[in-house]
C-alpha cells in the first residue's frame, strides 16, 4: 500500500501560516542538504494530492518555474509533470496539465489512491484540506519543518482531532538554514 507523507513549513509554535495567511517568516534560503532530504523524501512518489486553494497558486507557480533555466528548474520539472489529484468540492473541470479533480468522500478518495499500484503519494499543504487529513487519520509519515520562528497565533493545521493519534520519531535532522525537520510515522493500532 502506498505511503501518504506530509511535508510541511511550521512554525515552533505549530503554525503553517500566520493569521492573515502570512508566509514572510519562512526559510526559504535552503542549503544543500535540505534541498538533498527533500529530493530523496520526493524521489518515491508518483502523485501530489492538494486542497483546491493551495493548487491555484502551486500548479502555475511550479509549471512557470519549469520553464526557467536555473538551479529550481530541475525540481520543478518534476513537481510540475508528477500526477496531480486536486480535492475541490468546487472546481469542475482541471485545466492544468497531469491533473485530475477529486470530488467525492476524503477518506474513500484518499484510501483509493493508497490502494492503487506504484509510488507513494505527497501533500503539501492548504490548511484546512490537511487538518482533514489528519483528523482522519491518513497521514502515514509527518515531514514537519520547523522553522526558527513564533507566531503566537496564525493557522493550525492540528485541529479538530476525533482522538488521540500516536506517532513514532523516525527522524530529526537540522539544517544550516535553521529549519529542523522532524518526521514522525502514525503509530498503527
Amino acid at each position: 500500500m502506498k505511503k501518504l507523507k506530509l511535508q510541511v513549513q511550521m512554525s515552533v509554535d505549530g503554525f503553517i501560516a500566520g493569521p492573515n495567511g502570512e508566509m514572510d517568516w519562512m526559510v526559504w534560503n535552503w542549503d544543500d542538504a535540505l534541498k538533498n532530504y527533500v529530493s530523496d523524501l520526493t524521489k518515491n512518489v508518483d502523485c501530489i494530492v492538494l486542497g483546491r486553494k493551495l493548487a491555484e497558486g502551486f500548479i502555475p507557480h511550479w509549471a512557470g518555474a519549469a520553464q526557467i533555466e536555473n538551479e529550481e528548474q530541475e525540481f520543478a520539472k518534476i513537481m510540475s509533470e508528477t500526477h496531480k489529484v486536486v480535492f475541490t468540492k468546487t472546481l469542475e473541470r482541471a485545466d492544468w496539465a497531469n491533473t485530475v479533480l477529486a470530488k467525492g468522500n476524503l477518506v474513500d478518495e484518499i484510501n483509493a489512491l493508497k490502494n492503487q499500484e506504484g509510488g507513494d503519494i505527497i501533500v503539501y499543504g492548504g490548511g484546512s484540506f490537511v487538518s482533514s487529513l489528519i483528523k482522519d487519520g491518513l497521514i502515514d509519515e509527518y515531514h514537519l519543518f520547523v522553522n526558527p520562528a513564533i507566531l503566537g497565533n496564525g493557522m493550525p493545521i492540528f485541529q479538530d482531532l476525533k482522538a488521540k493519534q500516536g506517532l513514532i520519531l523516525k527522524q530529526v535532522q537540522g539544517f544550516d538554514c535553521g529549519i529542523t525537520v522532524l518526521c514522525y510515522e502514525l503509530k498503527k493500532s
